[in-house]
Parts: structure tokens; C-alpha cells; sequence
């Protein structure tokens, strides 16, 4: 599961440092090789909750072994591509291939913790956090050993053994069936009730709607401007379709009616959305800022963001099997509110000890804001729907990467100085305003903090 999990965030970070030399290497512009991080967001947006869906149907292990396939298939095209288009294609092979990974894992841990009468397997889950924040961290360090060992093609390239090490693994040790979903969607079996079976047929109109929603929307945020504000409408007039149809299909691709009822899952998706906004405002802007306006190097200014991700990971790890949510979210929220204070305090020549603080300040939000996020989306949803409900969170998250890049292109325009730092601060400053107020406002965070187990955990299969 965490090997599955990793190949979505290894791919999104270990091309920000393969760019420059694909760029050299096919004569391509900063525009155009851009495409091959909006390729992976767009493919990624729309497949999470695609194939989430898809786990909630037909269960994780079958959807966990086509995502590594496609990945392995996204691997070859890339290290054989003769030019930029080809490579494109093979990001949104690659954001299709990795959609599965994570949705399966949440549903896994889901089922099994129903199985063994755990009811809060917060070590597992903190497991999946910290891995994902540590291949966050060595994503850049590993592109750039593999670029100097076998050149740009090698990113790509790696995609193939740790494909093949999903599909060996996952096929040996991943459950054939699983008892999640109530309607016997993934096993085949009866409806507990012996009602009728589900038609279980995925609703293309739906899916179709969604996609054009979110791509409209995408397009806008990767490049927002005033002429391009049709894109907007389009996105208001798919979205407003999608939610008519799915209030009317039969068995819908997303079921609007059990999230509109469901506050509490829709405050975590808020949430994750806003905090998401702050965090990659500050990934994609500070360090742009560090080597424009600071003048600090490319690998200078890697180093000084370490701190943010190596905090992180130790926050997690200690407060992990802590299952308070609403407290972490608050001392994030505040963090994040702190961090953006300071940015407002930088200049130019700032000190590399000022620049540090910040960096390690934004760590706290980084170890307990996604982590707080994933366990209440684990008691929040609908354990029929946990894939679908956790690609959505993905969603959400990347929505947030998109607006944070948008932001940061509109406030420093061509180039990153101090006061486009400190609009963009401000802009931070606001979002993370809305992420202490919705978390402070939903009640329902106080009740997820329930006892780990509920009774002895039974051996893991």
C-alpha cells in the first residue's frame, strides 16, 4: 500500500528538477515543458475520484494492479519519447496510473480495521502520511541523482520497477475481497438486507461532466486572465449540469446527495482546499523568491526548504496515533497564520536564520494538517464510498496547487521580487484566515477522538 501510494507524489515533485534538461534536450520553452506538471494535475484531479469510485465497485486489489500496470506502461513511453507531445501523454498516462494507489490503501485500511474491530488505526494511517511527506522530500534529491547517473529519461524510467513491485506485491499479498462495501459491489456477493443487487454500471455522463468541470476550471487557474473568463462560465454551466444529473442517476459517480448531507465531509474538503492554497503558495513562491530576490542558487534554495518537509515528518510521527483531530487543525491553522506574518518581514537581504525560521514554522502545519485531514475524512465518509471520498481529497488537495500557482504567477509576473512576495503573503495570510475559521466553526471535529481500538486487533492478513 505505501509503495502504491508513493507514485502519485514522486512523480509531482521529481520533474521540478527534470525540466531544465528536458527543455535543453527537445528545445522546448519554460511554457511549454510547464505542461508536464499541469498534465499530471488535470489527469490526476479528475482520476482520483474516477478510480476511487471504481475501487468502492469493484474493490482495491483489481484497481491497485491497472493503476501499477498503467504507471509501468506511463514508465516506457516516457523513456522512449522522441519529443515534448509524447511526453505529455505519457503524465497523463502517468496521472491516470497513480490515481489508484491511494484510494485503495484508505479503503484497505478501512476494511481492515472493520475486520479486526480497530477503530481508530491511526498508526497505519500515520504511516501513509509520513510516507508520502518523505517522498516529498527526496523526490527533487532523487531526480536529480537519476538525471546525473542516466539522464532525464531515467525520472521517467524509474516509473518501471516500482510498478513491477506493485503488481508482484499487490498480487500476492492484496486481498481478493474485501467487506466494505455493503451492496456486495466488491466481492459479488448479495446485499446484506437480500435486496437486489446494484447494477454497478459507471455513470459516463457524470464522469464526463465532472471532467469538463474540473478542466475548464484548471485551464482558468493555470493561466487566469480577464479574456479567458469564458472558461469560468463553462465551468459554472458543467458543474451545474453534473450536479443535476447525479441527483438523478440511478447509481451516480459521485452521489451529491450524500455529500450535500454530509457537512462535516464537505468542511474537510474546504479545508484541505485552503490549506492546501497556503502550503503550495509557499513551495511554489518562496523559493522562487529565494533564487530571484534573495539571489540564493537553485540547490541553495532547495536545501532552506528541508526544514519545512523534516519537521513535518517528525510531527507527524510523534502525534500521529494521536486521534484528536480538531487540535492539530487549530495549531496548524495558527502556523500557517505565523509563516505568513513573517514572509510580510522578509526583504531582500533578510537573514538566512529569518528565512530558516520560516521554513520550520510552516513544518508544523505540514506534519499535522494533512494527517488531521485524512482521519477525519476516515470517520467522515461513507465506508460504501471511502475510495471515492478519498480521490476527492486528492482533488481538493491538487485544486489547491493549481490556485496557489495561479497566484503566485499573477502576483510576481516574470520575475519573483520582494513586494510580489509580500502580496502573495497577504493572499496566504487570507486563506489560512479561512482554514482556522472553518475549523474552528465545525463542531463535529470534537467527537474524532475516540479510543484507538475497540477491542484486540486480529492478525493482519
Amino acid at each position: 500500500m505505501m509503495i502504491g501510494s508513493i507514485l502519485n507524489p514522486i512523480n509531482s515533485s521529481i520533474i521540478a528538477v527534470a525540466l531544465a534538461p528536458i527543455g535543453a534536450a527537445l528545445g522546448a520553452d519554460a511554457a511549454q515543458t510547464a505542461w508536464l506538471i499541469s498534465a499530471l494535475y488535470l489527469a490526476t484531479s479528475i482520476g482520483q475520484p474516477l478510480v476511487g469510485r471504481l475501487v468502492d465497485m469493484y474493490g482495491p486489489k483489481r484497481l491497485f494492479l491497472a493503476g501499477a500496470a498503467l504507471t509501468g506502461v506511463a514508465g516506457v513511453i516516457g523513456t522512449l519519447a522522441p519529443n515534448l507531445t509524447v511526453l505529455v501523454a505519457a503524465r497523463v498516462v502517468l496521472g491516470f496510473g497513480t490515481c489508484a494507489g491511494y484510494p485503495a490503501a484508505m479503503y484497505l485500511i478501512r476494511s481492515e480495521a472493520e475486520r479486526t474491530g480497530m477503530k481508530s488505526p491511526a498508526g497505519v494511517l500515520t504511516t501513509l502520511a509520513v510516507t508520502g511527506q518523505t517522498v516529498a522530500v527526496i523526490g527533487p534529491t532523487l531526480g536529480g541523482l537519476l538525471i546525473g547517473l542516466g539522464g532525464w529519461r531515467s525520472t521517467f524510467a524509474i516509473n518501471i520497477p516500482l510498478a513491477i513491485a506493485c503488481l508482484v506485491l499487490g498480487w500476492i499479498y492484496l486481498p481478493g475481497r474485501t467487506a466494505l462495501a455493503p451492496s456486495g459491489a466488491a466481492d459479488g456477493a448479495p446485499p446484506p438486507d437480500g435486496g437486489p443487487r446494484p447494477r454497478n454500471r459507471l455513470d459516463w455522463a457524470g464522469i464526463l461532466l465532472f471532467a469538463a468541470t474540473l478542466v475548464s476550471l484548471l485551464l482558468f487557474l493555470m493561466d487566469a486572465r480577464t479574456d479567458r473568463a469564458w472558461l469560468i462560465a463553462l465551468t459554472l454551466l458543467a458543474g451545474t449540469g453534473f450536479a443535476l444529473r447525479e441527483r438523478r442517476a440511478a447509481d451516480p459517480f459521485i452521489d451529491v446527495g450524500v455529500f450535500a448531507g454530509n457537512i462535516p465531509l464537505l468542511a474537510t474538503y474546504a479545508r484541505t482546499f485552503v490549506a492546501y492554497t497556503v502550503s503550495y503558495s509557499f513551495i511554489y513562491g518562496f523559493t522562487q523568491w529565494l533564487e530571484d530576490g534573495r539571489g540564493l542558487s537553485a540547490s541553495a534554495a532547495g536545501l532552506l526548504l528541508l526544514p519545512t518537509f523534516a519537521v513535518g515528518i517528525v510531527v507527524s510521527t510523534l502525534t500521529g496515533r494521536k486521534a484528536v483531530v480538531r487540535g492539530k487543525l487549530v495549531v496548524g491553522a495558527v502556523a500557517q497564520l505565523v509563516a505568513c506574518a513573517m514572509l510580510l518581514a522578509v526583504g531582500g537581504h533578510a537573514a538566512v536564520w529569518l528565512l530558516v525560521a520560516v521554513a520550520v514554522v510552516l513544518g508544523l502545519p505540514q506534519g499535522l494538517v494533512s494527517l488531521a485531514n485524512q482521519n477525519a475524512l476516515y470517520f467522515q465518509a461513507d465506508p460504501a464510498r471511502m475510495g471515492a471520498s478519498s480521490g476527492l481529497l486528492r482533488t481538493f488537495m491538487y485544486l489547491g496547487a493549481m490556485v496557489a500557482s495561479s497566484a503566485t504567477g499573477a502576483f510576481f509576473g516574470r520575475r519573483a521580487t520582494t513586494s510580489g512576495l509580500h502580496g502573495l503573503a497577504l493572499f496566504m495570510l487570507a486563506a489560512a484566515a479561512v482554514f482556522l475559521v472553518l475549523t474552528l466553526v465545525d463542531r463535529s471535529l470534537g467527537r474524532i477522538a475516540a479510543p484507538q481500538e475497540t477491542k484486540e486487533a486480529a492478525p493482519a492478513r
